[in-house]
């Protein structure tokens, strides 16, 4: 889903908070220029995380990309219920403040399943957050097997963004949302159908790096 952005490199979502410490900074200014100097600070630092570089799409089709920018906390295997419905490769990639928060799709895929959960906004290094914390859910059907990315909120986070509906074709690296001010993004992917080409405490940028491979299914 394509968003109308006026603000070049400003993530759209973002630009109500932006207008609304602009003008409280401007309204400051004319009592007191010290006065306004927190709400100017406070202002920047949003623009900063908000930023939203343009990048190109990846085109190579046997891999899946990272869909968040940060710091890879862990891959492992494990038992994924709610749309894999199977074994699964999981790669865990934790945001921190200084991280691009845009989150892309990993794949190309169309959207078949979607799901909210709210929760808690517990620190998203914390090894249960992906239980207990407020969630988003995004299942691609892709020509490979089932993808699912998940959202999850930390404990700076107060909204998670995810623009496509159910029905949605998505390309690889297509920009889909973000977490306002959080905080770490799970892909899974079928076990039997990919490999890691990352490891735990590895930097990924969305869009830009391979973080698995998609390999043939068993006796084809």
């Amino acid at each position: 889903m394509k968003l109308l952005n006026p603000v070049p490199g400003i993530a759209p979502e973002g630009l109500p908070l932006l207008a609304a410490g602009a003008l409280t900074t401007g309204v400051l200014a004319l009592l007191s220029r010290r006065a306004a100097l927190v709400p100017l600070l406070l202002t920047g630092a949003t623009a900063a995380f908000l930023r939203d570089p343009p990048r190109p799409r990846p085109t190579d089709a046997t891999r899946i990309w990272a869909a968040a920018d940060g710091t890879v906390m862990r891959v492992d295997t494990l038992h994924e219920p709610r749309f894999l419905d199977g074994p699964a490769l999981r790669i865990v990639t934790f945001l921190s403040l200084l991280d691009v928060h845009i989150n892309r799709a990993p794949t190309a895929g169309v959207v078949r399943y979607r799901t909210y959960v709210p929760g808690r906004f517990r620190p998203a290094f914390e090894p249960d957050c992906d239980t207990v914390n407020e969630r988003s859910y995004l299942g691609l059907d892709t020509p490979h097997g089932r993808v699912l990315l998940v959202q999850i909120a930390g404990i700076l986070a107060r909204r998670i963004v995810c623009h496509p509906q159910p029905g949605a074709h998505l390309v690889s690296g297509e920009r889909i949302g973000l977490i306002k001010f959080g905080s770490r993004t799970d892909v899974f992917l079928p076990q039997d159908r990919a490999r890691s080409l990352v490891a735990a405490g590895q930097r990924v940028q969305a869009g830009r790096t391979p973080i698995a491979a998609w390999v043939e299914a068993p006796g084809t």
